[in-house]
């Protein structure tokens, strides 16, 4: 998926300024998409320079002029061609599973706060999650499509189900740790 998709999604909504973008990723899709404020304002200059919006300068008296993005016709047509052609297999990285691959070297005790780590940050994870039906209120309120939000939510079960799955496998493998069920040392063990 690139940036310019989800753009022309949150458009098609509603026009809206780099900052309303940002809070609309923040509040709805950050949890598999997020994107900070200098990638969506770049973002926004090459999909003007490719005529997928249009942008609007509203004069305000005390601020800086405030630029309002539209979506534009062709705008609308990429986003729907995005939307109806299947996507390419994508290989996942998973820093986190590079250091469980190489933990044979650590010792007993890092090997365990390896995991425990792990399981903390997960757990902070589903935690956030709960947060995104309440922070996606006012959106959900604003476009008033309970199609749209059905779709909106299914984003939010799948995170929290592999998250959890996740969470439950990093716990089965922390009780295997402490009942000391790993494979043998080797020998010469790291001292």
């Amino acid at each position: 998926m690139s940036l310019e998709h989800a753009i022309l999604g949150f458009l098609h909504y509603a026009p809206s300024s780099g900052y309303d973008l940002k809070k609309a990723f923040d509040t709805s899709v950050r949890h598999f998409w997020p994107a900070d404020q200098s990638q969506i304002y770049r973002t926004l200059a090459r999909m003007t320079e490719r005529e997928w919006v249009k942008v609007e300068v509203i004069s305000q008296e005390d601020r800086p002029s405030r630029k309002v993005y539209h979506i534009t016709e062709a705008g609308r047509e990429e986003l729907c061609r995005w939307l109806t052609t299947p996507l390419p297999l994508n290989e996942s990285r998973l820093p986190w599973l590079i250091q469980v691959f190489f933990a044979g070297q650590l010792d007993d005790e890092e090997i365990l706060a390896l995991f425990e780590r792990e399981a903390e940050q997960l757990r902070a994870r589903l935690e956030r999650y709960d947060l995104i039906p309440q922070e996606s209120a006012v959106y959900v309120e604003a476009v008033d499509s309970p199609r749209e939000t059905f779709f909106w939510m299914l984003t939010l079960d799948y995170g929290i189900t592999v998250n959890q799955t996740t969470l439950e496998w990093v716990e089965k493998v922390i009780q295997r740790l402490r009942r000391k069920e790993q494979p043998p040392s080797e020998k010469g063990e790291r001292q």
